[in-house]
């Protein structure tokens, strides 16, 4: 139990200090956000708890194919929410998401990528 209440505070530290450093540095917060810090995380948690090597490259593997269809939300939301404020936008670019995300998905099939 300990572990697991370390494992939480130090991701959600993480989280806060992207926050915070947002509110002062637009570009500094967006910078941090957009490092990979969620997936060095869960690939430095599931590496010290022994997890086989496989599952840790498939981690990293899958999580550059799910990256990839949640782009076009970063471009779309800061138009929606300088017209429809902010809870539209995020519903709209969830929906968004989950539409490129289908798409996506189809398209990498003939591939051999399942994504879904």
């Amino acid at each position: 139990m300990p572990w697991l209440i370390t494992k939480y505070v130090i991701t959600a530290a993480i989280v806060v200090a992207v926050s915070e450093v947002a509110k002062r540095s637009d570009r500094l917060g967006a910078l941090l956000a957009s490092l990979p810090l969620v997936t060095l995380l869960a690939l430095t948690w599931l590496y010290i708890e022994k997890q086989p090597a496989e599952k840790i490259a498939n981690h990293a593997w899958y999580t550059f194919w799910y990256v990839v269809p949640t782009l076009p939300m970063f471009l779309a939301f800061p138009r929606l929410f300088a017209r429809f404020g902010f809870w539209p936008a995020i519903g709209l670019s969830a929906i968004i998401t989950i539409v490129c995300f289908a798409l996506f998905a189809w398209a990498v099939r003939p591939w051999g990528i399942r994504l879904l």
